[in-house]
């Protein structure tokens, strides 16, 4: 049965879209970051979800090289005063970093369903 949920969802789409991964219908979050106990839709227990640092790491990356761009750029053409640099890039911090958070880890707990990821182990099991 699992086989034919992984077959036509992408965990891509799926992941993005805070949907199962395995059905693609059911709730992945309860609230902003929080992992459901199971589907709504199909009953997959998240219990093998951990995606740990890996969204934030790539939220850091990803908005740091925005933000301080952002800055630079902002300095050298227009050198606003401290306070107006400050509060013009305080929204840009809050956008780059709250709205990729959870469509990453969204995106990373998909492909750990998809790509059946366990820590310590070489082999895949089988799904069934």
């Amino acid at each position: 049965m699992s086989d034919q949920h992984t077959a036509r969802v992408s965990p891509f789409a799926a992941g993005l879209a805070g949907r199962c991964p395995r059905c693609g219908k059911g709730h992945m979050f309860s609230g902003f970051l929080n992992i459901r106990k199971e589907c709504d839709a199909c009953g997959l227990d998240y219990s093998f979800a951990d995606a740990g640092d890996g969204p934030a790491i790539f939220v850091i990356l990803i908005a740091g090289f925005i933000v301080v761009g952002a800055a630079l750029l902002v300095e050298v053409f227009y050198q606003p005063p401290f306070w107006l640099a400050r509060a013009a890039l305080g929204p840009l911090i809050l956008i780059v970093t709250l709205v990729p958070l959870r469509l990453l880890k969204g995106l990373l707990i998909a492909l750990q369903y998809h790509n059946d990821a366990a820590p310590g182990r070489l082999e895949r099991r089988d799904k069934s």
